[in-house]
């Protein structure tokens, strides 16, 4: 049975969703999912979780993610992006690059964001997006990210034809934990410098240790399937224990282990962000959490004997920001 992640660089217009169904019919599998979605305006790096490998999905949407961005500042639109209708317009005539950096600086480090309304976000079940639709306001509580690094590569005067205002599109690169929202911070700068803002491209470089690098498009994929193999995966993904013959044994049944090396130290490994345990000839047998002077299998991936560990479960396909 095919199984590993398959790094897409997703195309400009199509949802993550479809990707997935394409990945489906590509593969020649129902059990194919996603680690982080990409909105359709938003081009990169989409990383697909084929067979045994959606059960790494859970582990990588956590990961810190880089992107490559624009922002027009001076036009506000209802999504945050350049999809939107345009809400508002304001000259970015007196807008200085000091001051544009300043802005940026300001949403650099640990800050406190507010979702756009037509995210994906549930608000009493129902996805904040489909309200907005539906003609009512939508305003969702501010969430803590943490934005890394925030880098203006070049900013541009434009004229704006839609709105016939003076705009400037910035360049940036944006480093971020997972749950960050690109066209978020591209609203809150222009609004920061009194002129609105919102996203005009984006594109997605890397989640946590894959890169555009390893990406290929639809139709590359479409000739040949480059399938990223299960233990190469997790090997770039976690920290790494090599087992014994006789460790192997026991973890793939399920049993118990000594601690490893980090066991009561910060890098200890846990549930949320375990360890990858890899058999003497290479091949990925579980996932391990220490506890006390034991690590214990959080799941297993045996072959033949592939199981979930008791009690500890982990979802198969996880969609994520």
């Amino acid at each position: 049975m095919l199984s590993g992640l398959v790094i897409v660089d997703k195309p400009q217009g199509w949802t993550s969703h479809d990707v997935v169904g394409r990945m489906r019919r590509l593969a020649g599998t129902r059990k194919v999912g996603h680690a982080g979605t990409l909105d359709p305006m938003a081009t990169g790096v989409l990383v697909v979780g084929i067979n045994k490998a959606t059960r790494l999905l859970t582990y990588i949407v956590g990961t810190s993610k880089t992107y490559t961005a624009t922002i027009r500042l001076g036009e506000s639109t209802v999504t945050d992006d350049a999809e939107g209708e345009v809400t508002a317009t304001r000259s970015a005539a007196s807008v200085t690059e000091d001051a544009v950096r300043a802005g940026v600086s300001a949403l650099t480090g640990e800050i406190e964001q507010v979702p756009s309304s037509v995210s994906a976000i549930k608000v009493n079940g129902e996805r904040a997006y489909a309200r907005v639709r539906s003609g009512e306001e939508v305003t969702l509580a501010a969430r803590p990210v943490t934005i890394h690094r925030f880098e203006v590569h070049g900013i541009r005067r434009v004229h704006a034809e839609e709105s016939d205002v003076e705009a400037l599109d910035v360049d940036v690169t944006v480093e971020c934990s997972s749950g960050t929202y690109i066209r978020a911070l591209a609203r809150d700068l222009g609004e920061a410098l009194g002129v609105g803002g919102h996203l005009t491209a984006l594109r997605r470089t890397q989640v946590g240790p894959y890169t555009l690098d390893q990406a290929h498009t639809l139709e590359q994929l479409a000739e040949e399937l480059d399938v990223l193999e299960m233990s190469q995966a997790a090997r770039a993904l976690m920290p790494n224990r090599e087992l014994s013959d006789e460790e192997t044994t026991e973890i793939s049944f399920g049993r118990r282990i000594a601690a490893g090396a980090d066991a009561g130290t910060p890098g200890a490994a846990t549930p949320e962000n375990p360890a990858a345990a890899f058999a003497p000839d290479g091949t990925l047998v579980a996932l391990l959490a220490d506890k006390g002077s034991y690590a214990k299998p959080v799941l297993v991936f045996a072959p033949d004997n592939e199981k979930r560990a008791p009690k500890q479960p982990v979802a198969e396909q996880q969609a994520g920001q």
